[in-house]
């Protein structure tokens, strides 16, 4: 018989339990919810919003996780994590995020991954309709990934990796350099690093002949679920199009697949198809007419 209680997610206390709860209902397609990495990476980012995490909610049977409601970066977007075989705690799931994961402005968007049948019909049954989807994809290790480094370029030696160097990369990596120069400031790599599973011995960086590190590729490794999840994937706007990324995801390959990795988590566009990746992960996003 079922007893099960909802609280508020606490931060301090309950995160290992949370993480633990998403890799035991991980599945490859996200079917329900997504993967523990995912949250980590969220929670200990300098990008991600904590002062709210109290309005994440839990649902326990008999002290088990079965039901995990919460928001990733900001409020207003919700996302839903659910043990097989508890559907029935959709609906109270739907109305929690409604009037707890909002935003300041009352906006809330659903991310429902395809699969997640009873959170879709809950949201359907709460006056939600679709308002679009897209597909990332995933590397089967079950082949090979075997792009070569272009010549003048090296791969650095993870135990010699410059915090300084890689945050730079992914400053100029990810198209901020518009809004100024980087700030200097280290801790949000340290912060990253300092996480229960980061993994960074298995990150991958790559520089140029003058020693500036020009593409860079986190690893979230999971071994419970055979997931080598790659966050975040970058590179310096000047270096694009020469196959340093898809050097670093072959390097990736090499260093994951002995630890007995199965799948890479990728993106969705076609970069990734077009080094062997195939589409797995839908999501769908739902709102309020």
């Amino acid at each position: 018989m079922k007893n099960i209680k909802k609280r508020p997610f606490m931060i301090l206390s309950d995160f290992m339990a949370v993480y633990q709860f998403m890799n035991d209902i991980y599945e490859k397609d996200w079917r329900n919810g997504v993967p523990a990495p995912f949250f980590e990476y969220a929670l200990s980012s300098d990008w991600s919003d904590k002062t709210m995490s109290h309005r994440n909610m839990i649902w326990e049977d008999d002290s088990r996780i079965v039901g995990f409601c919460f928001y990733e970066s900001q409020l207003g977007k919700a996302f839903f994590s659910l043990r097989p075989g508890y559907e029935d705690i959709t609906s109270e799931m739907i109305e929690h995020a409604i009037k707890f994961l909002i935003d300041k402005d009352g906006n809330l968007k659903l991310n429902i991954f395809k699969g997640q049948n009873a959170v879709t019909e809950a949201a359907i049954n709460a006056g939600f309709k679709q308002d679009g989807e897209y597909v990332d994809m995933i590397y089967d290790f079950s082949k090979p990934l075997a792009y070569e480094l272009p010549e003048g370029f090296s791969f650095v030696e993870p135990e010699k990796i410059d915090m300084a160097k890689a945050l730079i990369c992914c400053w100029k990596g990810f198209d901020h350099e518009q809004e100024g120069a980087w700030d200097g400031d280290l801790d949000v790599g340290y912060h990253l690093e300092a996480s229960p599973h980061a993994t960074p011995q298995y990150d991958v960086a790559i520089q140029n002949e003058e020693g500036n590190y020009v593409c860079w590729a986190g690893m979230w490794w999971a071994p419970e679920n055979h997931l080598a999840y790659m966050e975040p994937l970058c590179t310096v706007p000047e270096y694009r199009h020469k196959g340093l990324a898809a050097a670093a995801l072959s390097e990736m390959y090499r260093r994951m697949k002995p630890l007995g990795a199965t799948h890479m988590t990728g993106g969705g566009n076609s970069f990734y198809s077009s080094i062997g990746y195939e589409p797995m992960i839908t999501w769908t996003h739902w709102k309020k007419q």
